[in-house]
């Protein structure tokens, strides 16, 4: 898979950098609000080792409420437009909402992450398709506000398989090339901290696919919270377990690993890569 000026290597995940342009997410919400500031951290995410920068300008944390599409596309189009002119490195826009990746896009973004897997907005799988850009479609039960009040499953892996790949279904019937499309099983989004422990456990499922057809998974592990619940680490005590988290999912053969902090997850990666060939 192309993503802009990358393509994606078997056997070596992508990192993906996060370059959050919002007030409220619950890691770093306010740190690089300003466009300037965004652009600065986007530059940065590069040098450490980004292979791609996630710009989203609206916050999925439990709790979180939707901004309207004029104040994301707001926060986030001089941002990518920063970036742009003054890097080539891939742009990911992170939204649910068509008329955001659309300007995102003509901004210079490469690629759709989609939180929704295009349930919240029916116009972005069309826009993705007509644009021939990647899409990333993501698992999640219920909405960020509420999604983690009671999330239950009876097979867990079963069923978050099986929506990822009616997603990808709805992505292919849209005329997304099915080279265009990845799969996040939603790490944190209306799961218990045990649940995401299994997922973790459980990658090679997704990895393999299903129904004989596999899609490049995308993993976003970064500080969240499970690792506090389940260990009683705190936001800026979580590096270690991201890091063993990223073990985990490079063996799996997971394609794109979604981090905070760009720097030691290049090292450890490649550290990891180089020990275990």
């Amino acid at each position: 898979m192309q993503i802009g000026t990358y393509k994606l290597v078997p056997g070596r995940p992508a990192l993906m950098g996060i370059v959050n342009v919002t007030p409220d997410s619950f890691s770093d919400g306010g740190r690089f609000l300003g466009p300037d500031a965004a652009l600065e951290r986007a530059l940065t995410l590069e040098g450490e080792g980004a292979d791609v920068v996630d710009v989203g300008g609206e916050s999925a944390r439990p709790g979180s409420l939707p901004v309207s599409e004029e104040e994301e596309i707001r926060r986030v189009v001089p941002v990518i437009e920063r970036i742009r002119s003054r890097s080539s490195v891939p742009i990911s826009i992170d939204t649910t909402k068509s008329a955001v990746a659309r300007r995102a896009l003509e901004a210079g973004a490469d690629m759709i992450n989609d939180i929704s897997a295009g349930r919240f907005d029916r116009d972005l799988l069309p826009l993705a398709a007509g644009a021939g850009c990647p899409v990333c479609l993501m698992h999640m039960q219920g909405v960020p506000r509420s999604m983690q009040e009671a999330p239950s499953y009876s097979d867990l892996i079963g069923e978050v398989r099986g929506f990822l790949f009616e997603a990808a279904g709805r992505a292919l019937e849209a005329g997304v090339a099915e080279e265009r499309i990845l799969l996040d099983p939603g790490i944190g989004f209306g799961k218990s901290p045990m649940d995401n422990v299994t997922i973790i456990q459980n990658l090679r499922a997704f990895v393999e696919g299903l129904g004989g057809r596999s899609f490049p998974i995308l993993l976003g592990t970064s500080r969240k919270s499970f690792l506090g619940k389940t260990l009683g680490h705190e936001v800026n005590q979580r590096l270690e377990g991201t890091l063993a988290t990223l073990a985990v999912a490079v063996d799996a053969g997971v394609s794109i690993l979604r981090v905070h902090d760009a720097a030691p997850a290049r090292r450890f990666v490649d550290a990891y890569l180089l020990c275990r060939s």
